[in-house]
């Protein structure tokens, strides 16, 4: 069986890693040139989408930093902890893009059953999986997106800072400018997210600073910054060309799920091929078939949830009211409420 995945980002070499794990030879396509790797991006992964990442596409544990405990905050509560998760064992864990993207790259070149290639003749292959939002299959059969701007920039840095042990507790204060999150990295490096709304020049340094009071800073990094918009995509696939990753859906960063929903998606296109794969079926349009009908419905309602928590918080801040926030504080105390949420954040909806 042969497959090409187009696009060379941290998605398209996630999921080649897992289909060389099924013997599958894949090529990846991509034009890009000199392409530069964000070291101030990190990833957020739950427990259950690490467990299968190490299973089925590659053990990652030593790129891992644990987080036991979340706490979130509003400018409605000030000091006073708005909700709270902890885990004696974790609760998720913060990898740095590149290294991901590294250790990925390295394992790919080495497999028989794997090739980077500039160009090539799609009409070669069972399945193609597209993952470039500049290809032209793209802007021809992959358009049409429910979409919305958020008219807002996120902020990227690793922060340096005085040792922190054990610095395992990630905090996300919902600011007047936008949810801010300090995520834990080493004891003594966390990596800052602060998704800003508006496009005025504000001092970046001085916000996080105002609203830092857990670390000890030495050294802000490079900051980098993108636009902030979230997509659906109305059609998953057309004939045996198969939409995956950011072009199915695009979330707000606030909750840390994009990859995670893309991590969800892998397993469930695993699924499917490795059960044709075992009946003798061959790969072609079913299995793009069978993977809208498994997974739209549950990314759109999720990729929905993530846009709620935006907009509730946002809604609370013109509003100037914190009513809201002593009820989410109250449904957030209550333990089965506590645990759903835990739940949802580690495995998505479960329909």
């Amino acid at each position: 069986m042969n497959v090409c995945i187009l696009g060379d980002g941290l998605t398209s070499l996630s999921l080649a890693k897992a289909l060389i794990n099924l013997n599958i030879n894949v090529d990846i396509i991509s034009n890009q040139k000199n392409y530069e790797l964000d070291k101030t991006r990190t990833i957020g992964l739950t427990s259950s989408n690490i467990k299968f990442f190490n299973k089925n596409i590659q053990n990652i544990d030593e790129l891992l930093w644990n987080i036991k405990r979340i706490k979130i905050y509003n400018d409605s509560f000030k000091n006073d902890e708005l909700l709270n998760f902890d885990d004696d064992n974790y609760l998720f864990s913060i990898i740095k893009n590149e290294k991901l993207y590294r250790l990925l790259y390295k394992s790919l070149i080495k497999s028989k059953f794997f090739k980077f290639k500039k160009k090539t003749n799609i009409n070669y292959y069972n399945l193609v999986i597209n993952c470039d939002p500049n290809s032209s299959i793209t802007k021809k059969f992959f358009f049409k997106n429910i979409k919305k701007n958020y008219y807002s920039c996120a902020y990227t840095s690793i922060i340096e800072h005085e040792k922190i042990d054990p610095n395992d507790t990630a905090t996300q204060i919902f600011t007047k400018q936008g949810p801010l999150a300090f995520l834990p990295i080493s004891n003594t490096h966390t990596s800052i997210v602060y998704s800003i709304l508006g496009k005025k020049d504000y001092d970046i340094k001085g916000l996080i600073n105002s609203y830092n009071k857990i670390y000890s800073i030495n050294k802000f990094n490079e900051f980098k910054s993108f636009e902030l918009k979230s997509s659906n995509l109305r059609n998953y696939y057309h004939c045996n060309i198969l939409a995956f990753g950011d072009l199915l859906h695009k979330v707000h960063p606030l909750a840390g799920q994009g990859f995670n929903m893309t991590v969800r998606d892998i397993k469930e296109l695993v699924s499917i091929i490795n059960l044709k794969l075992n009946i003798g079926l061959s790969l072609d349009s079913s299995v793009c078939v069978d993977f809208e009908k498994k997974t739209k419905h549950k990314n759109y309602l999720f990729s929905n949830s993530i846009d709620f928590i935006h907009e509730f918080f946002h809604l609370e801040s013109k509003v100037k009211t914190n009513k809201l926030s002593k009820a989410l504080n109250y449904l957030g105390n209550q333990k089965s409420a506590n645990r759903f949420f835990t739940k949802l954040a580690d495995n998505g909806l479960v329909l």
